[in-house]
């Protein structure tokens, strides 16, 4: 019986053949001389006898994208199935998994899908190659009063090549900095890529004609990611956190001497 195993156990499985002959696996082991030294070679997985075929599988799905189950949950799609006095083609759970497999599962209409954003990478070996921009908030004299601080920074040297302090956040403040910025740096095209969050001066169609015809690549972070951003933020954490930082400024001209000592 050993050696029956042995001769079709790459065909039928070691447990069919041991469940058939009456024989034990552990007696099969223990006479072959316990399991091959060495790393097992992979082995390919057999699907399971009732498993579906290709055919099924793709009746299962036109099954789920008739009108009227396409808005349905399998649970609700098998039971009217069954109370229609005919055979559900499968279980509620083989639906789930055909429905995984076709990226089906929350939506089975045909609708445009969100793309795949990939975390930025940028890399800088030397200045004036990589900056990074972001605005930040600053407490006026009142409840609901702020100051608007913009600021560009090298990610290659920290070196901040250009801040403006506002009233209010547009875009327009935005294009002059950005346009400042680059001439005072002497930036050719090509030359510079700024990255910045989702926010809305960052994503305007001003800045975005503006970096166009500077010849500057713009980069963005993934939306709802908080961490794509890390210099911006590690900057104005290191602004926030100083011991001479105010709870509130008094006024506009408050703040700007504030960033005028932080930012000489």
């Amino acid at each position: 019986m050993i050696a029956l195993v042995e001769e079709r156990r790459a065909h039928v499985g070691i447990a069919p053949l041991c469940a058939a002959l009456g024989l034990a696996r552990a007696t099969f082991y223990r006479r072959r001389g316990g399991p091959p030294s060495g790393p097992a070679a992979p082995q390919e997985r057999r699907p399971p006898r009732q498993a579906l075929t290709a055919a099924d599988r793709d009746g299962v799905l036109a099954l789920l994208h008739e009108e009227r189950f396409v808005d349905l949950p399998p649970a609700q799609v098998w039971a009217q199935v069954l109370d229609a006095g005919q055979v559900p083609p499968c279980s509620i759970r083989t639906m789930y998994r055909v429905l995984a497999a076709n990226a089906e599962v929350r939506e089975r209409r045909n609708q445009l899908r969100h793309p795949a954003y990939h975390k930025p990478e940028l890399l800088a070996t030397g200045p004036n190659q990589v900056w990074s921009w972001d605005i930040t908030k600053l407490l006026g004299p009142i409840k609901w009063t702020y100051y608007y601080l913009y600021v560009l920074l090298d990610i290659f040297s920290r070196y901040v090549v250009g801040w403006l302090l506002a009233r209010q956040e547009a875009a327009a403040l935005a294009k002059v900095l950005i346009v400042e910025s680059c001439e005072r740096q002497h930036i050719a095209p090509e030359q510079l890529t700024i990255h910045a969050d989702r926010g809305p001066s960052m994503t305007s169609q001003p800045v975005a004609l503006l970096l166009a015809t500077l010849g500057v690549v713009p980069s963005h972070s993934r939306p709802h990611v908080s961490n794509d951003n890390p210099f911006s933020e590690a900057q104005f954490k290191t602004l926030k956190y100083r011991p001479d930082f105010p709870d509130r400024f008094g006024a506009y001209e408050d703040a700007e001497a504030f960033c005028q000592r932080f930012f000489p």
